[in-house]
């Protein structure tokens, strides 16, 4: 069932805390559907900003109030001094509680999707697309150094973030617990894992555990999960990032609901 939820921005060269200022930045937010709380816009003055009004009224249209403020105060706002006459300030984005997660997976097979510590925004929108889209239960990703829901994952997403649990944890390794507890089995996708996928038992409940994208999965993490599984490569040039990774193993795990195949099948 779709969930309205809205969005928080990330600390990033055009976004911070919950303000995203700068022309081209506001524009993506307003075309993914971002939830606006409100908007800044400069005075005019002197000859009419044509770029700059055709914004303030596509934010009006969106019903974005628009508060139009001397130049001085969207400076005092900027972090980095671009933000080009037009400052926007986000919606919280309200993340599920990991409990939700688990009761959105019901009782039979179900998937979760585990990030340790990926950060790039644009990787973590695809792989929450991907989720969805192959019907995952849920996302769990860590409070913090990690990617939170922020303009880029609405764009990426494709407006995912809005209808899939989305669960900040404190503690990874404890979540996982957690979701073991829950009858999840963990896997630790890495390419250092003896067995592939094929062979891997990666059909029912799976809580899919995905490593950040310089770092990949930690210790710690690791040690909590009950396999490890790796994709076949026969290429020579470094293994996929972590959202086509991710793309590939979620789709594993559908043809195994889907097909009834069993590891190797």
């Amino acid at each position: 069932m779709p969930r309205p939820l809205p969005g928080a921005a990330r600390r990033g060269p055009q976004e911070r805390g919950d303000l995203i200022e700068g022309r081209r930045a506001v524009e993506e937010a307003l075309a993914c559907g971002m939830p606006l709380r409100s908007a800044l816009v400069q005075e005019r003055s002197g000859e009419r900003d044509q770029a700059l009004e055709k914004i303030a009224a596509r934010l009006g249209e969106a019903g974005v109030p628009v508060e139009r403020v001397p130049r001085g105060r969207l400076d005092a706002l900027s972090s980095h001094g671009a933000h080009q006459g037009v400052v926007v300030r986000t919606c919280p984005f309200e993340y599920a509680s990991l409990s939700e997660v688990i009761a959105a997976a019901g009782e039979g097979p179900a998937l979760v999707v585990v990030l340790d510590h990926v950060t790039d925004q644009g990787n973590f929108g695809a792989i929450v697309r991907t989720a969805e889209v192959v019907g995952a239960a849920g996302v769990v990703v860590a409070k913090a150094r990690a990617a939170s829901v922020g303009v880029g994952a609405y764009k990426t997403s494709a407006g995912a973030v809005m209808h899939l649990p989305i669960a900040q944890v404190p503690n990874l390794a404890r979540a996982i617990e957690e979701l073991q507890a829950a009858g999840f089995w963990a896997c630790a996708a890495t390419e250092h894992a003896e067995q592939d996928v094929w062979h891997a038992p990666f059909a029912g409940r799976l809580a899919l555990v995905m490593g950040s994208e310089g770092e990949g999965i930690s210790r710690l993490v690791a040690e909590k999960c009950d396999f490890s599984c790796r994709l076949p490569q026969r290429g020579r040039v470094e293994s996929l990032n972590v959202a086509q990774a991710t793309t590939v193993l979620c789709y594993e795990w559908l043809r195994r609901q889907e097909t009834g195949g069993e590891a190797g099948a």
